[in-house]
């Protein structure tokens, strides 16, 4: 699981251009929208996409999107319970 949170944060990283953050600078318990790292609706489509293609996860309810990306640790529970790829 641990393998799969870095890979996490350094795809966030990656994806959304946060030239600001590396790896270390990431809890696995911070908030990723709001006050945590600040991301925004636009970052949330960007992580659907990076489900959808780098684990076969897609998802279309908003609400739950919403509860899976609550944090790092929450986001990697849900893509070893439910990965594809």
């Amino acid at each position: 699981m641990n393998a799969l949170k870095k890979e996490l944060k350094e795809s966030i990283i990656e994806q959304l251009n946060l030239e600001d953050f590396n790896v270390e600078d990431i809890e696995d318990n911070d908030v990723l929208f709001g006050d945590g790292l600040g991301l925004d609706s636009i970052d949330a489509l960007e992580l659907i996409v990076m489900l959808d293609k780098d684990y076969g996860i897609k998802l279309t309810d908003p609400q739950e999107g919403k509860a899976i990306f609550a944090s790092i640790e929450v986001l990697a529970t849900y893509i070893a319970e439910h990965r594809t790829k």
